[in-house]
Order: structure tokens, then sequence, then C-alpha cells
């Protein structure tokens, strides 16, 4: 993957690297080109401990610091996709819209069309009731054989199922 921005001006970090200075301000969403998943958008975040390339995150829409996306029913936060190892005190793009590859489980198969859900703290995996991602979708099948561990999603500002209380 490497992603080309389509912005503007001067995109200062790259969509696949991570940084431990802020180039950019927290939040600033880019459009960015991939010869072979096309088009997507990308928000700039804070990193957290245990992230790997194409681990799910939520994110707080104010901090913009990044957890994990945690397992558990009607938790309504925002999504991203990491684009980069980018741990605790990194700064780094995550994939918002576009088709990303995503971390899953190799022992879940995903049918293409499927809805997906967080099964497993940072990694998409076959849904469970309140526990969808909304604005997501299996774009291709991922088998549950060994050594399958991502998958093609399309997303489209995604976001935990759920409402705040």
């Amino acid at each position: 993957m490497a992603y080309y921005p389509l912005e503007n001006y001067v995109v200062e970090q790259a969509i696949e690297d991570t940084s431990t200075t802020q180039k950019h301000q927290l939040g600033e969403i880019i459009r960015a080109y991939d010869s072979t998943f096309g088009v997507g958008e990308f928000i700039y975040l804070v990193g957290v401990a245990s992230t790997a390339i194409g681990s799910l995150v939520t994110y707080n829409a104010v901090t913009y610091q990044t957890a994990l996306a945690a397992v558990g029913a009607n938790k309504p936060q925002p999504i991203a996709v990491a684009m980069s190892a980018n741990l605790a005190a990194g700064y780094g793009w995550y994939q918002i819209s576009g088709i990303a590859v995503c971390k899953k489980t190799c022992t879940v198969s995903l049918a293409a069309n499927a809805a997906g859900g967080v099964l497993t703290t940072g990694l998409v995996a076959g849904t469970g009731s309140g526990k969808e991602i909304l604005g997501a979708l299996v774009a291709t099948v991922a088998s549950a054989k060994a050594g399958v561990v991502s998958v093609r999603v399309v997303v489209n500002r995604p976001h935990m199922q759920g409402r705040v209380t």
C-alpha cells in the first residue's frame, strides 16, 4: 500500500508512517489515493499501546486519543483503522473511509457483503448482537485458515453500535 495525498498542500507525514512529533492538527482529515485500494479518507490521531497496522481503534472526538476497539455491546464510539503501528505517544493517520485492510482473528471466516463486529479487542470478526460496526461492510471473503489475519472492509465513517445515555 502506498497512499498519495490528494490535498492542495504539503502533507508532512506519509499515511503509512508514525511519528513521535505531531506534524498535523489532531483530527485533520485528508483524502489519499492508492493504486490498489482507490481513494480513502484518513484522520490524524494520537496512538495507543499495542496498535498494529490494520487494528481497529476508537477515538475521542475531542482529544483525538485512540484506544483499541473494545469488545462489548452498545459502545457508541467512532472507529478508525490504523495505517501504522502507531503506539502510545505517537501520531499517525487512521482510515475512516474507502477500502481498508483490517486485522482479524485467523479462526473466523467472513463472507463478502457481511457486517463486521469487534470480537477480540482491536480485531474485526463476525457480528454479535449490539457489537456490529455501523458504516462498515466486508468487501472480500476472508477464510478461517491459519495465517489469514486480515480482511478488506469498505468503511464509511464507521462507529460502534449504540447510543449515548
